[in-house]
């Protein structure tokens, strides 16, 4: 079993680091004194206030903590889906092998029974998490498989992008499509909207389609990013729809129908993509107030959604940042990057 190494606790932007120190309090030296300083408060039930989860022997693409919070899920390029506990020594529970490429994208059903992954070799996968096995597996798909996402609840369906240049829409029961929506350029995020009546597709034309399921058409096409679109996420409430795009810049776009003013109400900005192209992703706190996104340049980036406002710029990786989740119920943040390692680290 792997299992996590304690590590110090990450800085905010415009904050000094944390004393180092073993205990909760700190010395330190004023001239000729010394004083005891204690330790910033905790504000989760994290073993420390930073987690360092090591045991993948490639790049990690793609982290996500399960509904419940107790534990967490990661893949990437070694192929294999590791389980992990979130709390105490955060040790491995589980392998999962089954794809025969790369895993691009992972995802809990809501119930959290389930995953959903994404593959290069060109199939989509199911798997049950009690036996660890995958129990369907989803082909059509011609190349790449770059995104996946499930619907948030009622219907049996999940979407997928490939570069293959098609999205597609699944029976996750009996693994038929059930459409086909045609792009003419490479698909590299999908996802539904709240009632997965529309699906979301971004990739290598640097704009955002919403497609109509009902009516296998375009509805509206979100423009603005000036290069890939690499990673979508909708909000918690379903009013807003998160991107991510080599241009640098993390934008928010109101998908409530009939808006009549700008769709685009946010745009964030300091992370940055580079030469390796990587597919790199981006969440929302649970309750909507931050949105985060990897980085190229090996920082963790948090913005307050309110203001667009950088709020924390969190090191620790040695490579980039390629996926970032918070944690359903606590100020927790989860990351996964090209330096084969996790973080789990606690917010003020």
């Amino acid at each position: 079993m792997y299992k996590a190494a304690e590590m110090l606790e990450m800085a905010t932007e415009g904050t000094s680091p944390a004393e180092k120190s073993a205990g909760n309090e700190a010395e330190i030296s004023t001239g000729d004194k010394s004083v005891l300083q204690g330790a910033p408060a905790r504000t989760s039930k994290l073993f420390a206030p930073t987690m360092y989860l090591h045991g993948h022997e490639g790049e990690i693409f793609t982290v996500e903590f399960h509904p419940e919070g107790q534990h967490l899920a990661s893949s990437g390029f070694d192929r294999r889906i590791f389980m992990w506990s979130v709390y105490g020594n955060c040790e491995n529970l589980s392998v999962m092998h089954g794809h025969t490429g790369a895993i691009m994208e992972l995802h809990f059903t809501p119930d959290g029974s389930n995953i959903f992954t994404a593959s290069t070799d060109h199939t989509l996968g199911l798997w049950d998490l009690p036996t660890g096995q995958r129990i369907k597996y989803y082909e059509g798909h011609a190349a790449f498989v770059n995104s996946v996402q499930g619907a948030r609840r009622g219907a049996q369906m999940m979407v997928s992008g490939s570069d293959d240049t098609t999205v597609k829409l699944w029976d996750t029961r009996t693994q038929q499509t059930i459409s086909t929506f045609n792009s003419n350029y490479q698909v590299a995020a999908v996802a539904f909207n709240d009632t997965a009546e529309q699906i979301f597709a971004g990739g290598i034309d640097n704009d955002i389609t919403v497609w109509d399921i009902r009516n296998q058409e375009i509805i509206y096409t979100l423009n603005g990013h000036s290069d890939a679109v690499t990673g979508l996420a909708l909000s918690p409430d379903g009013s807003y729809l998160l991107s991510n795009s080599r241009d640098n810049s993390l934008r928010i776009w109101d998908v409530r129908p009939y808006v009549l003013q700008e769709r685009c109400v946010k745009i964030c900005t300091g992370h940055r993509h580079n030469f390796e192209k990587n597919l790199l992703r981006c969440s929302w706190s649970k309750d909507g107030s931050k949105v985060s996104a990897g980085s190229a340049d090996r920082l963790l980036y948090i913005w307050d959604t309110a203001s667009g406002r950088t709020i924390y710029k969190l090191p620790g990786h040695n490579g980039s940042v390629n996926d970032v989740d918070f944690h359903p119920t606590e100020p927790i943040v989860l990351s996964g990057a090209s330096d084969k390692q996790i973080y789990l680290g606690e917010l003020n």
